[in-house]
């Protein structure tokens, strides 16, 4: 059973030069991220390149997070599907390869109705026994999950909690007003982790952990404790870092990242391209200047 709570990576999908998967990759970012002391992880999301990935390498990509977790973690695996049936296919997969959960995006490829929206999470719901997170991002997708339909999803009690990236830090308090703690409300923007953990989130689904997993954790575990000031000290320092998560190029970004701390490869798959020029140079100027000033952790994990 998944505590939604505490910090969940959404993993990258590490490939290759020849953009083939790069499984051992893969698990050494993976073991860092549990080193660290995260809650359980995300795989093929959209940071994981999920729109390039096929059905086969997602569960290959679920089946190598198995074998390196060994149970100490929940893993959780993505639907981003165009069709109904796809996304099916894909919760019934992931619970007979061993997932303990999954995270659903709206339809994609169109701006489906509100009733179209509600009748998808509630056919994956009713597909599976996994406990569902929906994600609800209507910057990026264009489609929002309101109240009212959650009103209607949460019927299904195996949808259980949203990645709240509304980017409306007071939408946290609406959902714990109107549905206490029946929904739980993970944080799914970087640049505003700490406001709605203190506003009463439960988790935080996280980007930027991906290469830099012991701060975001610290940053988690400190505000929980009420050890604001050290959170804060932290959270200032990996600010212009985090905001490298709400980019169309999150990726790249990302990517970079890990390769920055050791913790990845920086290959995407096309359409994407690796940074080039100017843009290249100002991440790298950001991390640069991110790991020279990198602070010493309190014991965050005894927090």
């Amino acid at each position: 059973m998944i505590q939604w709570k505490g910090v969940f990576p959404a993993l990258t999908t590490k490939f290759k030069d020849n953009l083939q998967l790069d499984i051992p990759a893969f698990q050494k970012n993976l073991e860092a991220q549990i080193g660290a002391g995260i809650d359980g992880v995300i795989v093929g999301g959209s940071l994981g390149e999920a729109s390039t990935i096929t059905h086969e390498e997602k569960m290959e990509l679920l089946k190598a997070a198995l074998d390196t977790a060994k149970g100490r973690i929940p893993i959780l695996v993505n639907i981003a599907e165009r069709s109904t049936a796809a996304a099916v296919k894909i919760a019934e997969d992931a619970q007979a390869g061993g997932a303990q959960g999954l995270m659903a995006l709206p339809p994609m490829q169109y701006k489906a109705t509100d009733a179209e929206v509600v009748r998808y999470f509630q056919d994956i719901a009713q597909s599976t026994d996994l406990p569902i997170l929906i994600y609800n991002n209507p910057v990026d997708y264009k489609i929002e999950v309101t109240l009212d339909m959650f009103e209607t999803l949460l019927k299904e009690k195996n949808i259980q909690a949203v990645k709240e990236s509304t980017r409306d830090i007071s939408n946290v308090s609406r959902i714990i007003s109107r549905f206490g703690d029946r929904l739980k409300v993970l944080c799914g923007v970087d640049t505003l982790a700490m406001e709605e953990l203190v506003m009463g989130a439960d988790g935080w689904v996280a980007g930027l952990v991906c290469a830099f997993p012991r701060e975001t954790v610290a940053v988690y575990r400190l505000t929980k404790a009420g050890r604001l000031d050290e959170a804060r000290e932290i959270y200032r320092w990996f600010m212009p870092i985090l905001e490298l998560d709400i980019s169309p190029q999150l990726v790249q970004n990302i990517k970079l990242a890990e390769v920055m701390t050791g913790l990845g490869t920086e290959t995407v798959r096309p359409p994407r391209m690796p940074l080039a020029g100017a843009e290249r140079e100002r991440v790298l100027n950001i991390l640069k200047k991110g790991l020279d000033a990198r602070p010493v952790l309190p014991d965050y994990l005894n927090a």
